[in-house]
């Protein structure tokens, strides 16, 4: 629909050559294309239903006022039709025309006659000589770096960069009997012994033992005796190692020579480490090995298997000292001879002590001793378990070599665990093994440990 429009004949204005310019040109305003008035969609309905149809042509060009007689005349239709055209020029005239909005597409970049594809730049960040040289880390280009890789020196190299000695080993694998067996022979050029408290009172020579394992598995370890006041050792000694062939030869055969001292604390001077995999271990072998820096400096205390049981209807705490396995050697001739302390601590306040027997010459002791406290059971939260490993010492004073703490104010973490599985299930022994803690250590995390000697 345009803008002018007849009510009657619905034709465009300037094809309106039946109705004159009158009341009946109605102008529709609006936003353009112009909706189709009200009128109209009545007049259309009304066809419809009246099944008449009509095309542009049919529509009668009878406009809605006639005269009396029903009948215009040819002079009245030409007056009306060039009224109408002139009413339809000025009003053209007086339409305001439609802005007309040109939309380009915007293109983003440097018009050029190639268009290419801009990519975003990059701020990128003048360095100075200062923060180029910052960048670097001068310990990861120094020689002394621990990151250095050992495996690609050669044991002349190896001696001259740490000076710590070498060490005379041999392997061998017997079939017939499925075992490993390691030959400790000898070691040479070891260092002078280090005092890290001033205790020690030799300081001119060492007393060097060798622990022989398998790794990963360390708590299957052997050890030598301890050669006095050398600097060169001769050892001479054997350990055979129950193990498989298969999985001998996934294992790491680990020697570790430390220097004992029974007034400090024994210090670890160097390690040798042999993938088994790497060597015939059926033909066997002797081998010169450097000592390389280790990062354990201290020598574990060893190892002590306990076994708890609570009875609920008696109570009674029940106490089982089964064994111990690679105790501190507190003696340099004979070993040492264990034995070992149980103290029982309510709060914090000493209640009972009891004591194993000891067994003389020996770091692995087995025990198989049974001790019975009376705990009733609404004490049994309060109370602590004080195990102290000594040596014994028929001169002087029983040498330590370790304590952990198992109740409320336990000396660690699987100290704790064996105490809440015990709590958990009366009446059931529950073994469980614990590795040996310093005496400073238990004093700095439990008090229980603070109130025994």
């Amino acid at each position: 629909m345009c803008r002018w429009s007849c009510r009657h004949c619905c034709q465009k204005c300037y094809e309106s050559s039946c109705c004159q310019s009158s009341e009946d040109e109605v102008e529709i305003l609006g936003p353009f294309p112009a909706q189709t008035p009200p009128w109209l969609m009545a007049s259309r309905s009304s066809e419809k239903d009246g099944d008449s149809v009509h095309t542009a042509s049919d529509v009668p060009l009878t406009p809605r006022t006639n005269s009396p007689d029903g009948r215009r005349s040819s002079s009245d239709t030409s007056k009306s039709t060039y009224s109408l055209t002139r009413r339809i020029s000025s009003l053209e005239s007086r339409r305001p025309s439609s802005p007309l909005i040109d939309i380009k597409p915007i293109e983003f970049g440097v018009l050029s006659a190639k268009k290419e594809p801009i990519q975003p730049s990059v701020l990128r960040r003048t360095y100075t000589p200062d923060d180029y040289f910052r960048k670097f880390e001068p310990r990861l280009y120094s020689l002394d770096s621990s990151s250095d890789d050992v495996d690609s020196l050669t044991d002349e190299e190896i001696l001259s960069r740490y000076q710590l000695g070498m060490l005379h080993f041999s392997t061998q694998y017997d079939l017939l009997h499925n075992h490993l067996m390691v030959r400790v022979i000898e070691a040479r050029d070891l260092p002078p012994p280090i005092s890290h408290d001033g205790a020690r009172q030799d300081l001119a020579h060492s007393n060097p033992y060798v622990k022989i394992c398998l790794l990963p598995d360390q708590k299957n370890s052997k050890q030598t005796a301890v050669k006095r006041k050398t600097q060169k050792p001769v050892f001479e000694e054997r350990y055979t190692f129950e193990i498989p062939f298969l999985e001998a030869q996934r294992r790491t055969l680990l020697l570790t020579v430390v220097d004992f001292d029974k007034f400090s604390r024994h210090c670890v001077i160097g390690k040798v480490s042999v993938p088994l995999c790497e060597v015939d271990l059926v033909k066997g072998g002797h081998w010169w090995k450097a000592l390389i820096p280790s990062s354990q400096n201290e020598v574990e205390l060893g190892e002590l298997l306990l076994s708890l049981n609570y009875l609920p209807s008696a109570g009674r705490l029940n106490v089982d000292i089964i064994r111990a396995k690679q105790l501190l050697q507190t003696d340099v001739s004979q070993g040492s001879d264990p034995f070992v302390k149980i103290q029982l601590v309510h709060g914090l306040k000493l209640v009972k002590t009891k004591k194993t027997s000891f067994l003389r010459g020996t770091i692995d002791p087995f025990y198989n001793e049974s001790f019975s406290f009376k705990v009733p059971q609404e004490e049994l939260e309060n109370a602590s378990l004080v195990f102290t490993v000594f040596g014994h010492n028929m001169k002087s004073s029983n040498d330590f070599i370790g304590r952990i703490v198992i109740g409320q104010y336990s000396s660690g973490p699987s100290e704790s665990n064996h105490w809440r599985r015990m709590l958990n299930t009366h009446r059931t022994a529950v073994e469980q093994w614990h590795s040996l803690r310093s005496r400073a250590e238990c004093d700095r995390v439990s008090p229980a440990s603070l109130e025994v000697t």
